[in-house]
């Protein structure tokens, strides 16, 4: 199973308790902090220390490459080994879930888990960094230029479970509104608390409360205890073509509308293009309206790309996720796998289509109001609708920049 996250002690206190909670279970983890000198440091250990530590040489001098071509040796070993009743893979800070679990499967190893460890204080702050990870001696290679932001934000969407270790050591007290931004960004996930100790307090389900449970120990009567709840979501299982189209712009499985505790999700779903220059012009206020958006947008001239939107920490990246369905030809559907044809489906409009506008934004302090004025005044005019797809085209090509294309 993997276990990832920027927020470094929340990670190992998850790691920790796993190791505490499933006996004779091991973590592997690939150090790339000292990449920078060409090498990474690869080290297993169980509940009691270090069983092995190692070194892989830098690859194509990108430290993730490195992690890449040595995971999958290193758990082909410890399963040759016997012995473990669960690997757990713990990743590096930057290091993200997605390319993790794609990489194990790919190697003919069944990922049981994805967990992401969060503190639910710095949720808000680590969104709202928009510094690149080099900056913070956290990017994976040279090239590296995501941020602290958008990194964080894949990996806490990602993982259908995180474990929320809460009054970690040096780190600030959470309040209901972390709580709530948390619930809000990624409604769906299983929120298991953790404790920093061995004996008590595993928590349960979805809620926000620790809740009760046995942890490490025997029960009554001297009984083996039963899994902790973090235990348990580390073996429920994890289907990675799944998460990855539930990532995909065009079937992304987005939050719903909210509003408590002063966070908000505004849900924004239009019929209508966007006009390229007014929301070019419009771009940096939309991106610093929430901490966090993300969807898939339609704009007035590019009738066959779907574009994706995807902002944190001030930064916005807008990309094409190829071509909408509605300007596929029949015979192409067939290539087009069934969760996109699924989605598409119930989200048809006779006339256009899937092609429309679905952007969520979530944030403490939304203004829905001078948000959802702000988005109205980009799109297409009734008289420019009316003009037509032709007139659409004689548009300026604001984004083409932008796009690079």
């Amino acid at each position: 199973m993997i276990v990832g996250g920027l927020h470094a002690d929340a990670r190992r206190a998850a790691v920790a308790r796993l190791l505490a909670d499933v006996p004779g279970s091991v973590v592997l983890h690939h150090d790339l902090a000292t990449a920078a000198a060409g090498t990474v440091v690869r080290t297993v250990r169980d509940a009691t220390g270090i069983l092995s530590a190692g070194e892989a040489p830098l690859v194509n001098d990108c430290a993730c490459c490195a992690l890449r071509e040595d995971l999958v040796p290193e758990l082909e070993r410890l399963a040759d080994a016997g012995g473990t009743p669960l690997a757990v893979v713990e990743l590096w800070d930057s290091v993200e879930p997605k390319a993790m679990a794609e990489v194990v499967t790919a190697g003919g190893f069944t990922v049981t888990g994805v967990i992401t460890a969060v503190d639910p204080a710095l949720v808000l702050p680590y969104l709202g960094n928009g510094d690149d990870l080099a900056e913070g001696g956290l990017a994976a290679a040279a090239t590296d230029q995501r941020t602290v932001a958008d990194t964080f934000a894949r990996q806490l969407e990602y993982a259908p479970v995180l474990a929320l270790a809460e009054s970690l050591p040096g780190s600030p007290e959470a309040d209901d509104e972390d709580r709530e931004l948390l619930a809000q960004l990624h409604p769906t996930a299983r929120r298991v608390p953790i404790s920093h100790g061995r004996g008590h307090g595993d928590g349960g389900g979805h809620g926000h409360g620790h809740g009760h449970g046995h942890g490490h120990g025997d029960g009554p009567a001297g009984t083996p205890a039963a899994p902790s709840e973090l235990a348990r979501a580390a073996l429920a299982g994890f289907d990675v073509e799944a998460a990855a189209a539930a990532q995909h712009p065009a079937c992304a499985l987005l939050p719903a509308e909210a509003d408590a505790h002063g966070v908000a999700t505004l849900v924004w779903h239009r019929r209508r293009p966007f006009h390229p220059e007014r929301l070019y012009a419009a771009l940096e206020d939309l991106t610093c309206a929430a901490a966090r958006s993300r969807g898939r947008f339609w704009l007035a001239g590019k009738a066959d790309t779907l574009l994706h939107w995807d902002a944190a920490g001030g930064a916005l990246c807008v990309e094409s996720a190829g071509p909408w369905l509605a300007s596929l030809p029949d015979a192409a559907w067939a290539l087009v796998p069934p969760v996109r044809r699924a989605a598409a489906a119930l989200d048809w409009h006779p006339e256009h289509g899937d092609r429309c506008q679905h952007l969520v934004f979530t944030s403490p302090g939304l203004d829905r109001d001078g948000l959802e004025r702000l988005l109205e005044s980009c799109l297409l005019t009734d008289a420019e609708y009316a003009a037509g797809q032709a007139a659409w085209e004689r548009l300026p090509p604001a984004f083409d920049t932008l796009l690079e294309v």
